[in-house]
């Protein structure tokens, strides 16, 4: 079904009326139309560079359309502004939670939007405390310190400040984009009953993921984009996420987790006893080369603490690591680089890349000291370092010395482990590798993995994509509560064995093995 068909058949709140946009030479939405039926929830899916971010972007008044027009309610506007947005009750739940980190909660629910005491100038603080208090507790149960600065809350807890930013003032629509890229299953499941209750509610939803899963699960409707048009408008019950997954990338995905053929070798890293109180306690684990060994564990159960011990970012009180059979310190990042060891963060756009850096920056930053000569850079060297990279990796890009910024987030990753290639590492931490990847992307990204693997690399993937561990690791370390409870081969075991173990579900926790 198109969005043209949908229009017949259901009440718009919002249709997207054959959008072109370019951006110089590039275009970004070749006519793209979308329907969205006023109290549904309607998914948005597509690879990176698809159009999703664009065509959100024109809702949101940031991008004015080169043709076509959006109509809200039945009117419709060649140009949108932010305010006129709010105005209209169209709220966005950005990927990037864009809150002060330094005001309170209180002064970030109601900043632009600050309660008056009446007849004066000055903020009625109860009022506004009382209607945030109301909010907190009718939505989510909870209670966070008005006080407390928004730097200082978890990632659920941002999440949940700047949806009742938005609750506060009535929303008719509320787009969120990637909203669960940061949050663990069960903060995600809170998230998925309270769209449900706003769905009820009448409240219009336009919901962006990477996950399929999850847009099978929640979503009424589907569109996709590829390549800056819409090819189909589906509801959910007609379609399945393997199907909408094929729409994606014009090809049927007969293996998701591709796997290379490859034999563990002599063991690389040895991890034994390490402790550090309150975060994990008697880790004890061993790494082959040719290995890719799975971590997963709730947030708070020690599973990242690990990983960034194992790059010097933090360290442990007792305990051993050795790296091909010799002790470690590992005291710092520079330490553990210099025994080739990498570590690509969960958060690339502050900790894995410089946004602001060329590509060819990025990718050899780490490994200045093999193309200094005296105090000079062997230019050739380095761009020919950087091509054959770029073309082993499959970046897309339009050149070495284009701003990793222009690049999709998938690209970005692939920067993110390309440096640390050029390094020649030998022992790979990936944290969330594929988080906010497109599902093409998340492909290419498995399949790199397995080289990595096969030719002679330790490779550490710490994932909370139940789905995705198995299907690319051969073993799993699950943590709960500070300890590795389970270990299990990847081959024969389940997403439930996992996740119960992880929950601390299993019969006769603590159990390894």
């Amino acid at each position: 079904m198109t969005a043209a068909e949908i229009a017949l058949h259901g009440d718009d709140i919002i249709r997207f009326d054959r959008i072109v946009k370019r951006f110089g030479g590039a275009q970004a939405l070749a006519g793209a139309s979308l329907a969205v039926r006023r109290g549904t929830v309607h998914g948005l899916v597509g690879q990176n560079g698809a159009g999703k971010s664009t065509l959100i972007k024109i809702l949101a008044g940031l991008h004015t359309p080169d043709e076509g027009h959006v109509e809200i309610e039945s009117r419709a506007y060649n140009r949108l502004t932010p305010l006129l947005c709010e105005e209209l009750g169209i709220h966005f739940i950005h990927q990037d939670r864009l809150l002060v980190p330094t005001f309170t909660v209180g002064e970030a629910l109601f900043l632009g939007a600050e309660m008056r005491i009446a007849g004066t100038p000055f903020l009625n603080r109860r009022a506004m405390q009382r209607r945030s208090e109301e909010i907190l507790s009718n939505y989510f149960k909870i209670r966070l310190p008005k006080d407390a600065l928004i730097g200082e809350l978890s990632t659920a807890e941002r999440q949940i400040v700047q949806i009742t930013r938005a609750l506060l003032n009535k929303p008719k629509v509320l787009i969120f984009d990637e909203p669960t890229a940061a949050l663990v299953r069960r903060e995600a499941e809170t998230l998925f009953a309270l769209i449900r209750r706003l769905r009820d509610e009448g409240v219009t939803i336009i919901y962006i993921s990477h996950y399929l899963n999850e847009i099978a699960e929640l979503c009424d409707h589907v569109t996709v984009l590829r390549n800056g048009l819409d090819v189909a408008c589906l509801p959910i019950t007609q379609t399945s996420a393997k199907a909408i997954a094929n729409l994606m990338i014009e090809r049927d995905i007969t293996e998701m987790f591709p796997k290379s053929q490859r034999e563990a070798g002599a063991e690389i890293l040895r991890v034994d006893a390490l402790s550090a109180p309150n975060r994990y306690d008697n880790v004890t684990f061993t790494l082959r080369r040719g290995e890719v060994l799975g971590i997963t564990g709730l947030l708070g159960s020690g599973a990242k603490d690990l990983i960034r011990t194992l790059f010097g970012l933090e360290h442990a009180a007792s305990g051993q690591i050795a790296i091909d059979g010799s002790p470690a310190q590992l005291s710092n990042p520079v330490e553990a680089v210099d025994r080739q060891v990498a570590l690509v963060p969960e958060d690339r756009r502050s900790h894995g890349v410089g946004l602001d850096l060329s590509l060819s920056e990025n990718i050899t930053l780490p490994s200045l000291s093999r193309y200094n000569r005296f105090g000079f850079l062997k230019r050739n060297r380095e761009r020919s370092d950087v091509d054959d990279l770029v073309r082993r990796l499959q970046i897309k890009t339009s050149g070495r010395d284009a701003l990793v910024h222009t690049l999709s987030g998938g690209n970005q990753q692939k920067v993110a482990i390309a440096k640390w290639l050029n390094r020649q590492s030998e022992i790979y931490l990936l944290d969330e590798p594929t988080v906010g990847v497109d599902i093409g992307s998340k492909v290419e990204i498995y399949t790199l993995i397995g080289e990595l693997a096969a030719r002679g690399a330790g490779v550490v993937v710490v994932s909370s994509d139940l789905s995705e561990l198995i299907g690319i690791t051969d073993r799993i370390l699950v943590f709960f509560r500070g300890q590795i409870v389970r270990e299990l081969v990847s081959s024969n075991t389940t997403t439930d064995e996992v996740l119960a173990a992880s929950t601390g579900a299993s019969e006769g926790l603590p159990h390894v093995g």
